[in-house]
């Protein structure tokens, strides 16, 4: 267990353990922008440097490991210069930051680097824009910016607000282990190959959107992200409905309305989602065609009419009970929901076996 100092707190961590991670666990914020846990940690975009005693220059604080003995800073005027001109490169390699239209980003009131860049004066807080970095020849149809590749059904990929900060790849190699999104490089600079042109269908993408939850920017993004800005929105937990994994995702609402789901760190799912979670756990919620009343068919007209659940729970018991009494059980069979837990799958199995008196159970989980 490394013994260490940060800002003067003695911390105690194992072996292995970053910086960062020990400054975390003692309740000390330093500022990230590339880095996200067990996913990425690249070291690539430089807000996280720290002052280390006995180093002449600063360090990044999520790929250094804690080591006996060290003594860090994390704040003081040099790191704040540090961040700061990181934080203007960074700015200007996003069209919208460096040409100061955040306000008109999809991202805006979300995106991380803008949160920071306000943060540290780069750019201005009344708009998040008011430009403090400029690049020449930036803008619309300027042209170095690169086309958005947008034929993908429920992703979209605007290289020109990219950082290259890698978090997109770490979240799809690392952790959904999909394997589809790479790094590439044109000239010294980085860029990210992300697969949601035309040819999209070729490539192994299963649509998860974990890509996009894990982008700073809103360079990758989920395309129903375009439907509202984050101001005024809140976030409700809850259980995805579409398997019995027991996802837990945030829905998040506003005025009123689900308008997107995201991935919560839930301890079957850590954080990510599949493209049902992500793209069809509510829009089923205010669907026109939803049923939101028990139906019961009228013996006269042949019509089904709205029931109270008494009514539709006492009608189905009694015919159940009938087919069992003049059949015997082993005419009723019960059909189980993949969506269901492992809980309800078990009553619903004993339910079958002790009240409808049969053993013929099965599931529609096939997959």
């Amino acid at each position: 267990m490394p013994s260490l100092t940060i800002d003067g707190a003695r911390v105690a961590v194992p072996e292995g353990t970053t910086v960062l991670e020990a400054a975390r666990a003692a309740g000390i914020r330093i500022p990230t922008l590339c880095y996200l846990k067990d996913v990425s940690a690249v070291g690539s975009c430089r807000v996280c440097v720290v002052d280390v005693e006995g180093e002449e220059h600063p360090v990044p604080a999520c790929s250094t490991v804690a080591r006996e003995g060290m003594a860090v800073a994390t704040q003081s005027l040099r790191l704040t210069d540090y961040r700061r001109v990181a934080l203007e490169l960074l700015c200007a390699s996003c069209v919208p930051c460096s040409e100061g239209r955040c306000a008109d980003c999809d991202a805006d009131g979300a995106c991380e680097l803008q949160a920071l860049a306000c943060a540290y004066g780069v750019i201005g807080d009344a708009q998040a824009g008011a430009a403090g970095v400029v690049v020449a020849g930036a803008g619309a149809g300027a042209p170095w910016e690169e086309p958005v590749l947008d034929s993908h059904p429920f992703l979209t990929y605007d290289p020109n607000r990219c950082i290259a900060c890698q978090r997109c790849v770490g979240a799809c190699n690392v952790a959904a282990r999909n394997h589809t999104l790479t790094t590439g490089k044109r000239g010294a600079r980085t860029t990210i190959r992300a697969p949601f042109g035309a040819d999209w269908r070729t490539s192994g993408c299963e649509s998860c959107g974990n890509c996009a939850q894990a982008c700073p920017t809103g360079a990758l993004a989920v395309k129903r992200r375009r439907g509202y800005r984050a101001s005024g929105v809140e976030r409700v937990r809850t259980t995805c409905p579409h398997c019995g994994v027991g996802c837990q995702l945030d829905l998040v609402v506003k005025d009123g309305h689900v308008v997107d789901a995201e991935g919560a760190p839930g301890p079957s799912n850590k954080g990510l989602l599949c493209v049902k979670g992500r793209s069809a756990s509510f829009d089923f919620v205010e669907a026109p065609d939803r049923l939101t009343t028990p139906l019961v068919r009228n013996p006269a007209s042949g019509r089904l009419e709205p029931a109270t659940w008494d009514k539709a729970l006492g009608l189905v018991a009694r015919r159940f009970t009938e087919l069992r009494d003049a059949h015997g059980g082993q005419s009723l069979a019960a059909f189980a929901c993949s969506r269901s837990t492992n809980e309800d799958i078990y009553l619903f199995q004993k339910m079958a076996r002790e009240a409808l008196q049969t053993n013929n159970v099965d599931c529609c989980a096939r997959v």
